[in-house]
């Protein structure tokens, strides 16, 4: 498959710039494959497409402000964005790299030193000169390019689910944005289950797509774990005939790689590179709650993968007409 095949024109204004004050308002695309209808609703309503003994799977990671304003000692202004905020060796991505030199050092908005260094697959090499607790208070919100603004303290809660708890995303699991306590409360009172995973979302799940030939692209590999009880309640689900969905793409991921065989997963944790696009043969997921996606992204193809090529074009162009709201702060699509 051609990477233009997963492209499309979307105007501008469509590009979510902030979040609703209200999570559980925005709007919601259902998509049902089986008749191939589409309908809109508010996200809300999403609590009558489940039935007793399904099970909701969430992504519990938690956004760590891993985007970081520095100048050089010339005042020159510096942008340091951490790629793996746990790892032992710091990779960043350096703006304007060239410019800055092999061991240089840059100052942080608050004083703190950062040794810049050469390059590597991920990035540049930083290390700093305090323990990375006192780095992060000086950490900025890591909102995506295509919200052309700064971040505001509003971000800090609105860029993180309700439910995150485990440090380690540089990006939202932005699906699950759109979830309240009251709403997940009213889906739990209805006899669903909810279980949680943990993928931290990263460079992996953004990085763009670089070759024409999309079976050709190779992603980033993302720290995840699935606990034993998480994997013990999706076995009994499927067992019993529930139906599992997945909220994000991300919480997919998860779940097709600890799947064993069909409609069964292991408990497990470590990194995964898996790479879904349409021919993929899903074994756990019966369901998807998802944003709508940049083109040409993997993201996009993982979606066009669940509900096949056309539908998801089909859904994307009434999307699009309707004026819904596009990508991390936009509206939801919830595929059936």
């Amino acid at each position: 498959m051609k990477l233009t095949e997963f492209d499309y024109n979307l105007p501008k204004e469509l590009i979510a710039q902030k979040p609703l004050k209200q999570r559980d308002v925005s709007r919601l695309m259902v998509l049902d494959r089986k008749q191939g209808s589409i309908c809109e609703k508010k996200f809300r309503n999403i609590v009558e497409y489940f039935k007793k003994g399904d099970l909701l799977v969430l992504n519990n990671t938690r956004v760590v402000p891993v985007r970081f304003y520095a100048r050089r000692k010339t005042g020159a202004k510096v942008e340091i964005f951490l790629l793996n905020p746990f790892a032992e060796k710091l990779c960043a991505l350096v703006r304007p790299s060239k410019k800055v030199k092999d061991g240089e050092t840059v100052y942080l908005e608050n004083g703190i030193e950062a040794q810049v260094f050469g390059k590597t697959k991920l990035g540049r090499v930083v290390e700093f000169s305090v323990p990375l607790k006192e780095v992060f208070k000086a950490g900025h919100v890591p909102l995506p390019p295509y919200i052309s603004r700064d971040d505001t303290p509003q971000d800090r809660e609105y860029y993180q689910t309700v439910y995150a708890l485990n440090d380690g995303a540089t990006a939202s699991p932005t699906a699950g944005l759109h979830f309240t306590e009251k709403l997940l409360k009213a889906i739990a009172d209805k006899g669903v289950s909810i279980v949680f995973v943990t993928l931290h979302t990263s460079y992996g799940t953004f990085a763009p797509v670089t070759v024409e030939k999309i079976e050709n692209h190779h992603m980033h590999s993302e720290e995840y774990e699935i606990s034993e009880n998480s994997a013990k309640i999706i076995n009994e689900t499927k067992t019993s005939g529930g139906r599992v969905f997945a909220v994000g793409t991300t919480s997919v991921r998860v779940l097709e790689t600890v799947a064993v065989k069909k409609n069964k997963v292991k408990s497990f944790k470590g990194e995964t590179d898996i790479f879904i696009y349409p021919g993929y043969d899903f074994k756990i997921v019966d369901g998807m709650i998802t944003n709508f996606h940049l083109p040409k992204s993997t993201l996009l193809m993982l979606v066009s993968a669940f509900a096949g090529k056309e539908f998801m074009y089909k859904a994307y162009q009434q999307a699009i007409q309707s004026k819904f709201r596009f990508f991390s702060y936009g509206d939801a699509m919830f595929i059936n």
